[in-house]
């Protein structure tokens, strides 16, 4: 028996043969072609628009974020430069195939090489690449196999096409080589609740039919387990499947303490699913879809009426909507079209709406209107704002002034930059409240940048380094007596949420799938409990250690 580890996505545990995923097609050859150039670009663009069209279709079958992540790789099919790009091969005697191969293959390169949320588009560009080689191959893409039985699906990672149409009936759990917990992979299987241990580069080496246990709580693959391990696991996700079918309650510790549990929404249509899985108010609305596709910002009239649909969706509920983020991994055109060498540590978040005064002005004024519209139909939800990428005292006050001259009644900040944690005590004299953005506080606080897989190692929430930020804001939270939310990923791990409790954290927020693990594992601790596991992960030297020590420190509290 042996033991691999990974990056877990939520609690779920299962167990079964392994069924491996094909490998890619090979690289077609490069030899000249044989049709007219003419015909080799029929071939290229039909393949091209077959391509994007089932793209567009297994989003619209699967909706939600796959909706969204499909419809951004039917767009990369039809990149007007990728065409351009492969004419201009097949005009040089390339067949369809090559220039497609070697185009697209380029165009790979170079987001690779931009590294952030583009970098991470790189993958997703490789599949649309290989389903496009299938097409004019006549061959069916390399996909999820079907061996006629429940399994363990096993691939270096997946494609976003592949993990949104999944049979949840037939795949028991799905285990990656690659991948870190921002890929879309860990992103879509933790919106589906499939259980998932991504990152297990020793993982290349399991045969087919090898029975494993994936433990996503763990982030472990046991292979060849004993009969008991089987049972074990086997009882552990029949009491998980239980417990998510109980009605929801709010979120809370063992000893009555309140967690409200909150969702992170990227849409307003996502409002009743939300409530559905138990979402007490929205502790993160992104507001950048509004703005994304546009070649302008909205007017005030058409944002009003997607905030009225949010706040009328939790209706006597908090929600808390984040202004406009955008530059780096997000630029939009309209508010800065500078070339920067570092995005990143660029004109971003706050500053680059302060640059763009009037946008902001505009967006703080639909939000204010639909406030008062939906309080005036009796539908009316607790609307807090909040600013991101704050990094100083002086942006919390620009911010918080503006916001209430606008007619917000709840401004907050951000908490991502380093200096805005260490300065949480006057940050918090200013606003009405903070909400920590694990993501990119960790990204910055490591230096590593949070979606560039060379350095996804040290994108881990866990290092003692990020929790003491944390920690300096709720000290400074309680000081005030001001909320402290956590709104980034390592609020749906269920043990770095009890930890984030220890450390002063009020409430919750995640994607709605993960509240349920998130509330059964706050329900086993009180908040003394809580604050001796944080205790346990500060005194770490790192973060693969704080979990380990978090973890000793809760199965400790449990057993007292």
């Amino acid at each position: 028996m042996a033991v691999l580890t990974g990056v877990g996505v939520g609690l779920g545990v299962a167990s079964g043969p392994v069924a491996r995923m094909a490998d890619p097609l090979p690289a077609p050859a490069d030899e000249p072609s044989t049709r007219t150039p003419d015909e080799e670009k029929q071939r290229a663009h039909e393949a091209l628009e077959a391509v994007a069209r089932d793209l567009e279709q297994r989003g619209e079958h699967a909706g939600g974020t796959a909706q969204e992540v499909l419809e951004a790789q039917a767009m990369m099919a039809e990149d007007p430069s990728l065409a351009d790009d492969i004419d201009d091969r097949i005009a040089g005697g390339k067949t369809a195939e090559r220039a497609v191969h070697d185009a697209f293959a380029t165009f790979q390169e170079t987001l690779a090489a931009m590294g952030g949320y583009l970098g991470e588009r790189a993958a997703d560009l490789g599949d649309v690449a290989q389903r496009v080689l299938a097409r004019l191959a006549g061959v069916s893409a390399p996909g999820v196999p079907d061996p006629g039985h429940p399994f363990v699906l096993v691939a270096r990672d997946l494609s976003p096409a592949d993990t949104a149409l999944l049979d949840l009936d037939q795949v028991l759990a799905v285990v990656t080589t690659e991948g870190g917990p921002t890929s879309h992979t860990a992103i879509l299987a933790r919106e589906k609740s499939i259980v998932a241990v991504v990152g297990v580069a020793e993982a290349a080496s399991l045969a087919e039919g090898q029975t494993v246990i994936v433990d996503a709580a763990a982030g472990a693959v046991t292979v060849d387990p004993t009969s008991d391990q089987v049972a074990e696991a086997t009882a552990r996700a029949e009491k998980r499947r239980t417990a998510a079918a109980a009605p929801a309650t709010p979120g809370a510790l063992k000893d009555g303490t309140a967690v409200p549990l909150l969702a992170n929404l990227g849409k307003s249509d996502d409002a009743a699913a939300a409530r559905d899985l138990g979402a007490e108010g929205v502790g993160l609305f992104r507001t950048e879809f509004l703005f994304l596709n546009s070649s302008e910002a909205p007017t005030v009239a058409d944002q009003q009426a997607t905030y009225e649909q949010l706040l009328a969706g939790f209706a006597g509920c908090k929600v808390v909507v984040r202004v406009l983020d955008a530059g780096a991994d997000k630029p939009l055109a309209f508010l800065n079209d500078d070339v920067e060498e570092n995005p990143a540590l660029g004109l971003r978040g706050i500053r680059v709406l302060r640059a763009r005064e009037q946008i902001l002005r505009d967006q703080l004024t639909a939000l204010a209107q639909a406030d008062a519209a939906t309080a005036a139909r009796g539908e009316g939800a607790d609307l807090w704002v909040m600013a991101p990428m704050v990094a100083t005292v002086e942006e919390t006050e620009y911010f918080t002034s503006l916001a209430r001259e606008l007619g917000i009644k709840t401004p907050g900040v951000m908490v991502e930059v380093p200096a805005c944690a260490l300065l949480a005590d006057r940050i918090l004299a200013v606003a009405d409240f903070a909400s920590i953005g694990t993501n990119d506080l960790t990204q910055y606080t490591l230096a590593a940048d949070r979606l560039l897989g060379s350095v996804a190692s040290l994108q881990d929430p866990w290092h003692p380094a990020v929790l003491r930020l944390v920690q300096e804001v709720g000290a400074a939270g309680r000081a005030a007596g001001k909320p402290v939310g956590i709104c980034g990923e390592a609020a749906a791990d269920p043990l770095l949420a009890v930890v984030l409790v220890g450390l002063g954290a009020t409430s919750l927020s995640m994607a709605p799938s993960a509240l349920a693990d998130v509330r059964a594992s706050l329900a086993e601790h009180t908040l003394d409990d809580a604050r001796s596991i944080a205790e346990a992960a500060l005194a770490a030297d790192g973060a693969a250690s704080a979990r380990a020590a978090a973890q000793a420190a809760a199965s400790q509290t449990a057993a007292a």
